[in-house]
């Protein structure tokens, strides 16, 4: 088992995961106009992950989709730890390093996604090949990937089945990939800037949830430390989870 400081902000994990599997998602009717928004943008240069958060790449049909309010387009935020963008997911790019990620002992205890590229592939390919309901993202902090963000629509999710979900909750679920970025504070600092991220790009959204596992300890005080509050335990498929919350209409005062 992994030391309390390694399991720090190691990850939220995905329970259950966040992908677009006829099974495991809500069912969704989408009006034509808003179908007709779905496509990829014209294609870019290759780069680096580094190289991303300055130039827009060619995103997913998941990353340009209007329901989460086009996360390939929020604006980097400005953090105490230096200057966070999420830049969606591009497999091709991507996968050796997250499966990197994945690997790690911390990550793969709340993740279950460790072995070969392949096993994170497939946990990737069904939310960038899917309507746009959960948005897989690196996030640059100073140029430097370092972490691994999905946003998802939690109404839209199989979580909503497990407790009284609003429209347009968005979840958010977070893994840090770097040991030493662990276990100081940052995952307090990512999650509080992504949370208002979420508020800022998404005035349809009132709140921004997360589901992180009881026993990761760390993972949920670092969500109490960014403003969240904890709302319920959840009885989850494949776990015990702490509900956690942050409202809109508190966000000034946690």
């Amino acid at each position: 088992m992994a030391s309390a400081d390694a399991q720090t902000d190691a990850g939220t994990g995905p329970a259950p995961p966040a992908d677009t599997g006829a099974e495991d998602t809500l069912d969704l009717e989408l009006p034509e106009e808003l179908l007709a928004l779905f496509g990829e943008d014209p294609p870019a240069t290759e780069g680096d992950a580094g190289q991303a958060a300055g130039a827009r790449p060619a995103v997913s049909r998941a990353a340009s989709s209007d329901l989460l309010d086009r996360p390939a387009d929020w604006r980097p935020v400005t953090t105490p730890a230096g200057v966070l963008q999420l830049v969606p997911v591009r497999l091709e790019r991507d996968l050796a390093v997250l499966s990197r990620w994945m690997n790690d002992p911390a990550v793969a205890a709340f993740w279950e996604l460790a072995g070969p590229e392949a096993v994170t592939a497939a946990h990737l390919r069904p939310q960038l090949d899917g309507d746009g309901r959960s948005v897989p993202c690196l996030g640059v902090l100073a140029g430097v990937p370092m972490s691994y963000w999905e946003i998802y629509r939690a109404d839209l999710d199989p979580l909503a089945r497990h407790y009284p979900a609003r429209p347009h909750d968005t979840g958010i679920h977070l893994l840090i990939g770097g040991v030493n970025n662990r276990g100081r504070g940052l995952g307090t600092t990512l999650l509080r800037a992504v949370a208002d991220l979420v508020l800022d790009n998404r005035p349809r959204c009132a709140r921004v949830v997360a589901e992180p596992d009881l026993r990761n300890t760390p993972s949920v005080s670092a969500f109490l430390s960014a403003g969240f509050r904890f709302s319920a335990e959840l009885e989850l498929p494949d776990k015990r989870a702490a509900l956690m919350v942050r409202d809109r209409t508190h966000r000034a005062q946690l």
